[in-house]
């Protein structure tokens, strides 16, 4: 089977109304299918004014407004209707992807089981995760055993970062599951990018050390951790400046819990890659992350990063050698970086010029490792060895 033989239906959450990570990653892929010659359909809540455009052809699902607060601006795929499956039918895919074990992934899932068709599954995200943020940890369990029953009922998984497949294993969530890493733009992302005039406008000084935080302003990212970190480092009178790239519903009690942080509001492309750049400090205190796009960024622009020793960036994180990670204390529900451990770790490069340097410049040759075109590939691959076992399943039972 040829590349220019996939029909791929592919399913997500949050294809391109709201800019994140993941859906950066999904419509990178499906462009580079499209570029092989495969055929691909997305399906995925649309609104009127979308953050982008979408890469290829994309048919709208039925949904509503998320029912959490601090969420409206996300929609909740609610089921598939008469409408798209009539169009899947007409589609007639021949392999099936699902980004998001939400209900309409649920039931895609399903009809693909009905139509004898492969289910490949890729992972953005730990979702078992952010009830903790909205004082509801107690449904941790339930989620993980709703999350374990979705991806066994798939034929593989794909996760973005090694110590997510380890998770994922140890979670007995599947026992295929393939590496489906991220890449970076070194024409947005570059140490090259740094720009003092853009610092000066906003009030640091040459000498300022900028610990910067990149990413939607929502407390799942763990704003509480981060601003607790620097109380401590104000608490030690580490000299630095704060610089938070980027924005969301939580901006407000981020701003009131980082009195004299400069906020830079939302980036995108070159003017993203200017500001990042232009920090000389990547501070990462979230646990939710599968890989942590952001963290690879900041890698690429020369920062030397600080982060929670969890899934996605204890993968791309050389401790002692590109940044520090420092270990969760806790377990399940509780489980969290300490302030305290962070504000140590973020300290000596505060005050040692030439130690944050070496970090970050060893974080920026990290960072070309990490190639778009070689990495969605593996998915490519997946997506034939799929349909290929699956037809070798089919003679077998015929024969």
């Amino acid at each position: 089977m040829e590349m220019s033989d996939l029909r791929i239906a592919l399913f997500s959450g949050n294809y391109n109304y709201t800019r994140d990570g993941a859906n950066q990653a999904l419509n990178r892929l499906v462009g580079s299918l499209l570029a092989k010659g495969a055929q691909v359909r997305v399906y995925s809540p649309t609104t009127d004014e979308p953050d982008f455009p979408p890469t290829g052809d994309l048919v709208s699902v039925p949904n509503v407004r998320m029912p959490v607060k601090g969420r409206g601006e996300y929609r909740m795929p609610t089921h598939l209707g008469s409408k798209v499956r009539r169009d899947l039918e007409k589609f007639a895919p021949n392999i099936v992807h699902l980004s998001s074990p939400d209900p309409s992934g649920h039931a895609a899932l399903r009809w693909a089981q009905d139509h004898d068709i492969p289910v490949l599954s890729s992972v953005h995200t730990r979702f078992e995760t952010y009830p903790r943020y909205y004082n509801l940890a107690f449904l941790e369990p339930v989620i993980t055993g709703i999350l374990r029953r979705f991806y066994n009922r798939c034929d593989a998984l794909v996760a973005p970062s090694q110590s997510m497949i380890d998770e994922l294993l140890a979670t007995k969530m599947h026992d295929d599951i393939g590496l489906w890493s991220r890449g970076v733009d070194r024409t947005v992302f570059s140490s090259e990018r740094r720009d003092m005039s853009w610092r000066r406008e906003l009030g640091l000084a040459d000498d300022d050390v900028a610990i910067v935080f990149l990413g939607r302003l929502v407390m799942e990212k763990g704003l509480d951790i981060f601003a607790e970190t620097i109380v401590q480092l104000r608490k030690r009178q580490v000299p630095h400046k704060v610089l938070v790239i980027g924005d969301g519903p939580a901006r407000e009690w981020f701003e009131d819990a980082l009195p004299g942080g400069i906020f830079a509001g939302f980036k995108t492309g070159a003017d993203l890659g200017q500001a990042l750049a232009s920090g000389d400090i990547f501070f990462n205190p979230s646990v939710t992350e599968t890989f942590g796009n952001v963290t690879l960024e900041a890698m690429a622009c020369g920062l030397p990063v600080v982060a929670a020793g969890a899934t996605g960036a204890s993968s791309l994180v050389n401790h002692g050698v590109t940044g520090q990670l420092v270990p969760l204390v806790g377990k399940g529900a509780n489980a969290a970086p300490d302030s305290a451990g962070l504000a140590e770790a973020i300290a000596p490069y505060c005050t040692d010029p030439a130690l944050r340097m070496a970090h970050g410049r060893a974080g920026e040759q990290r960072s070309l490792e990490y190639s778009w075109e070689a990495i969605n590939q593996v998915v490519a691959d997946t997506y034939l060895r799929l349909i290929a076992d699956r037809r070798a399943l089919q003679e077998a039972e015929a024969a």
